[in-house]
């Protein structure tokens, strides 16, 4: 055992007392030390019940035979962060969670670790840490919150982010908005829509990295902690069998993840978070291979913000497994991978057939015949930049318009808030990428103000940052170089004409290249936003959104 390295031997009586004084027995310290990686916190409503889920797991250690020791990790809840200078330590926060488990896991020796995340950037950041550490290890989530009523709909946060919009231009009154506000968030859990903490959480399952469930059982269904129970008990066996994380993190389980990605329609930011875990896996994935996938690849599942179901939904239709069953019916699976139920993805997914077809499709009756995500090139973004296609109107598939130009989301706000935005414009936000805003801040904001103003079938946005997973409509981001690091969206002007062809994933800036030269010799690079702490040496070390954010090596 690796924990024998701080309990076995005459020079570890002084590590061994300081176990004493936790309370550890001489028969508890003989047994394999399993660390329960936590993000409770009490800010956000993913992780208020993770106190609960690290009992269940630890309930489940004790009955294999093991000993569980709990820490904790940070964990920003992007909802509560969005729209001000919060927002720019989100994405940061995913390094920090990997790093802060690689030192407690390593300073302290543990045989096996159960990783409890939920939300955005906790999810990505400890399956980083688990791939780097490379010791057996198992998630389980804190499940997704509960869909909210409002007259007669299921609703989540996005209704909430767009009726902003909405009351702006007198299309909704405040004393909805009130009501709205009291009833969109009714449990605890990640919002209920397919957005970024339930799309890593799904895909944390089609990895092979999680027990079934995991991406789809509601947090406060009493089906979680029995999935929490099994989780401590199955890293036992995981142990047992040495079954590490590059044992499943294979190239074969990516593209297995990628698939699930393209079929269910997933945040823009799963392609980020995909690439940095492959990263520190070993595994090299690029923006081209999302895209051949993505053309092989049918779109099942239109979950909120796509369409009106979400992820209790998609739970009782069978959940990501089922999802998986389907595609294999085309061959598209690689079934032989390991995962961390100790089983091969083919003997798991055969226990779990489609229950709603109406959720899930089927094969010759989908959604699209590619995937919902979609990877667009071109003289605006030569490295790519991300769309979420699958919740982009048949309208804007194809657009063609001129370019508002803004140099922060908080410029674009105000003049979408102000009716500054007119039909046909295409919203440019820029020096929000990774070293530019710095952290790459997510934009519900300004996307669901359009929504909300009911400009989505009609106005295009495009930006070096990033949107959250609850956006819907022509929104592109990750547009890579970004403007900081001198991208051609540095050079766009107002008025220039900007052209979208999703279907051809196309991005193209229609201005000739002497004048873009012309440009770029005028352009001089701006000072930084953040001149101290830790964004400041986040923004010198991050490198371009098409490698996933991640540090130089």
């Amino acid at each position: 055992m690796k924990s024998n390295q701080v309990k076995i031997g005459l020079e570890k009586a002084p590590h061994r007392a300081l176990f004493k004084a936790l309370g550890l027995t001489d028969e508890e310290m003989a047994r394999p030390l399993i660390g329960i990686v936590n993000s409770h916190n009490d800010i956000v409503p993913g992780h208020i019940n993770l106190d609960k889920i690290a009992e269940a797991v630890k309930a489940g250690v004790r009955m294999m035979g093991g000993v569980p020791l709990e820490f904790q990790t940070i964990g920003v809840c992007d909802g509560i962060a969005m729209n001000h200078i919060g927002m720019k330590y989100s994405l940061g926060s995913r390094e920090l969670i990997a790093d802060s488990v690689e030192i407690m896991a390593t300073a302290h020796a543990f045989d096996a670790l159960v990783f409890i995340p939920n939300c955005d950037k906790i999810v990505p950041g400890m399956l980083m840490a688990a791939a780097r550490l490379n010791i057996p290890s198992i998630f389980v989530s804190g499940g997704p919150m509960l869909a909210g009523r409002f007259k007669g709909q299921a609703v989540s946060v996005t209704q909430i982010f767009e009726a902003v919009g909405a009351v702006a231009s007198g299309r909704l009154q405040a004393e909805e908005l009130a009501e709205l506000e009291e009833n969109a968030c009714p449990t605890c859990g990640s919002c209920s829509g397919m957005f970024t903490a339930n799309s890593m959480n799904c895909l944390t399952e089609a990895l092979g990295m999680a027990l079934p469930g995991n991406g789809t059982i509601p947090a406060v269904y009493s089906e979680r902690i029995r999935l929490a129970k099994k989780t401590g008990m199955k890293i036992m066996e995981l142990l047992e069998k040495n079954i590490r994380p590059l044992d499943i993190l294979t190239p074969q389980s990516f593209a297995n993840a990628i698939r699930a990605d393209m079929a269910i329609g997933c945040s823009t930011n799963s392609v980020l978070h995909l690439m940095a875990i492959a990263g520190e896996a070993g595994v090299d994935i690029d923006l081209d291979l999302f895209n051949q996938i993505s053309d092989q690849t049918p779109h099942l599942c239109k979950l909120s913000p796509a369409g009106g179901h979400h992820i209790e939904d998609f739970h009782r239709a069978g959940g990501v497994q089922a999802l998986l069953n389907e595609l294999n019916k085309g061959g598209m699976l690689y079934t032989s991978c390991i995962t961390a139920t100790g089983q091969t993805v083919g003997e798991n997914i055969g226990k779990y057939p489609v229950l709603d077809y109406d959720v899930i499709r089927p094969l010759d009756n989908s959604h699209s015949p590619t995937g919902g995500l979609a990877i667009l090139f071109g003289n605006l973004a030569p490295e790519g930049a991300v769309v979420k296609k699958g919740a982009v109107a048949e309208e804007m598939m194809q657009h063609e318009g001129p370019a508002r130009v803004f140099n922060s989301e908080e410029e674009a706000v105000e003049a979408i808030l102000s009716k500054k935005i007119l039909p046909g414009d295409v919203i440019v936000i820029r020096y929000e990428g990774p070293r530019g805003g710095p952290g790459m801040r997510e934009m519900l904001t300004p996307t669901s103000a359009v929504a909300g103003m009911g400009l989505d079938k009609e106005v295009a946005l495009i930006t070096d940052g990033r949107f959250s997973g609850a956006t819907r409509g022509a929104s592109i981001g990750h547009v890579s170089p970004e403007a900081a690091a001198g991208g051609p969206i540095a050079l766009v002007e107002e008025g220039d004409i900007i052209r979208i062809d999703i279907p051809a994933n196309r991005l193209e800036l229609l201005v000739d290249e002497k004048e873009l030269s012309r440009r770029r010799e005028l352009w001089t690079s701006p000072e930084p936003r953040i001149k101290s702490g830790y964004m400041k040496r986040y923004a010198e070390m991050v490198q371009s959104a098409s490698s996933g954010a991640i540090f130089r090596k």
